[in-house]
C-alpha cells in the first residue's frame, strides 16, 4: 500500500482521503482529437494493433500524459479485448466499433465458451500496465478498465453496436435462462481480468456498462446490477484496497441503484446536475464526472465556469473531475489543455 502521502492524488481521492483539489482525467483522453494519435493511426490503421502491440498501446496511453499531465493515465484498450480469449472472435472496425463474427444466440455456443486466462490470452496487458506505472511513477494514477457483463453480452449477442438492442432484449425477455448463463460466464472472466490488471499495475479500475442505460430499472436490477456486483465482489475478495469505478451510459434514471453494485465511485453523466446527484446518492458515495464533453467546444471562460460549477456542487470530498462521457473527436486540443490546466489550478480560482 505504501504511505498515503506518497500515493498519487487520484488514488488518494478514490480511497476517500481528503485532498486539496479534485483529481482530473478524461475518458477517451487518448484518441482522435490529438494530432499525435491520428499520426500513429495512419501508421497502424488497425485498432487491435494499436491496442495490442505493447509499444504502440504504451505510446498512445502516454500521449495525453505528456501533453496534459492528467491525474489518471488509463490503459489504451477496448472493452471487447478479452472476448477472443473466451472463444468469441471479434474485430474492431474503424469508426464503427466491435464486430462479433459469430454472434452468441444458442445454449451450445454458451457452453463452448471457455474461462478467460488473461496471462495467456492477453499477454500484452502486463507489458502495457507495467510500463505505464514505471513511466508515471507517483505523479499520476494508472487506471485499468473492463466492460461489464451486460454490455459485453449485448455485443456478443447483437454482433455489433445497436440502437434498439432488440436481439439481446428478445433473449432477455423470452429466454432469460441462457442469457443468465452467458452473463455469469462473462462476470467470472471479467473478475479475473480485473484482478489481473491490478496485479499488473492498475491502481484503480473502471468498469464500463455502456449499454445498461438502455434497460428499464427493473431489467437493470435483473440483468446488469447482479453481474456488476458479482464482478466487484470477486475482485474485493482478493484485492480489497483497489478502488473500483462504475460507469453506466445514460444512467440518470438508475443513479440510486448503482451503489448496490459495490463500486467505490459512481460516474455521473451530464444529464444530472452534480448537486442533485450528490443528494440522490447520499454524502458517503464518491462520484466522478460530470462535465458535458460539448462544453469543451465553448470559450475558455465558459469552460472555466462549468468546471467551477461542477466542483462546487460536488463538494470538497470524494470527487474525481471528469467529463460525463468520452471527449469528442473534433474537440480543439487547446481546449483540452485548458480544461486540465484550470482543473489543476482550481485553488487559485475558488
Amino acid at each position: 500500500m505504501g504511505v498515503s502521502s506518497t500515493a498519487p492524488l487520484l488514488l488518494r481521492a478514490a480511497r476517500g482521503e481528503q485532498v486539496d483539489r479534485p483529481p482530473v482525467w478524461m475518458m477517451r483522453q487518448a484518441g482522435r482529437y490529438m494530432k499525435a494519435y491520428r499520426d500513429l493511426r495512419d501508421k497502424y490503421p488497425s485498432f487491435r494493433d494499436r491496442s495490442e502491440i505493447p509499444e504502440v498501446a504504451i505510446e498512445v496511453s502516454l500521449q495525453p500524459w505528456r501533453a496534459f499531465q492528467p491525474d489518471g493515465v488509463i490503459l489504451f484498450s477496448d472493452i471487447v479485448t478479452p472476448l477472443p480469449g473466451m472463444g468469441i472472435d471479434m474485430d474492431i472496425a474503424e469508426g464503427k466499433g466491435p464486430i462479433i463474427y459469430s454472434p452468441i444466440r444458442t445454449q451450445s455456443q454458451i457452453e463452448q465458451l471457455r474461462p478467460l486466462d488473461p496471462e495467456s490470452a492477453l499477454p500484452f496487458i502486463k507489458t502495457i500496465l507495467q510500463s505505464l506505472r514505471q513511466e508515471v511513477g507517483n505523479q499520476s494514477t494508472v487506471l485499468g478498465f473492463v466492460g461489464a457483463p451486460w454490455t459485453l453480452a449485448a455485443y456478443a449477442v447483437e454482433g455489433k453496436g445497436s440502437k434498439t438492442y432488440s436481439i439481446i432484449k428478445n433473449m432477455a425477455f423470452s429466454d432469460p435462462t441462457i442469457l443468465h448463463q452467458l452473463l455469469t460466464k462473462l462476470a467470472e472472466s471479467i473478475a479475473d481480468y480485473v484482478r489481473y490488471q491490478i496485479d499488473c499495475g492498475a491502481q484503480v479500475v473502471q468498469m464500463f456498462d455502456s449499454w445498461a442505460g438502455q434497460l428499464s430499472p427493473q431489467d437493470y436490477d435483473t440483468f446488469a446490477l447482479p453481474y456488476q456486483k458479482m464482478v466487484f465482489e470477486k475482485v474485493k475478495q482478493t484485492h480489497p484496497d483497489t478502488p473500483l469505478i462504475l460507469l453506466v451510459t445514460g444512467s440518470a434514471g438508475l443513479l440510486e441503484r448503482m451503489p448496490a453494485s459495490g463500486a467505490d465511485i459512481i460516474t455521473v453523466d451530464w444529464a444530472v446536475d452534480m448537486a442533485d446527484a450528490r443528494a440522490r446518492l447520499g454524502k458517503h458515495v464518491k462520484v466522478q464526472g460530470n462535465l458535458d464533453p460539448g462544453v469543451l467546444f465553448g470559450s475558455k471562460e465558459f469552460i472555466r465556469d462549468r468546471i467551477l460549477d461542477t466542483v462546487r456542487k460536488a463538494g470538497n470530498w470524494g470527487h474525481i473531475l471528469n467529463l460525463g462521457h468520452g471527449v469528442l473527436p473534433e474537440t480543439p486540443e487547446e481546449n483540452v489543455a485548458f480544461f486540465f490546466e484550470t482543473a489543476k489550478n482550481l485553488n487559485a480560482l475558488v
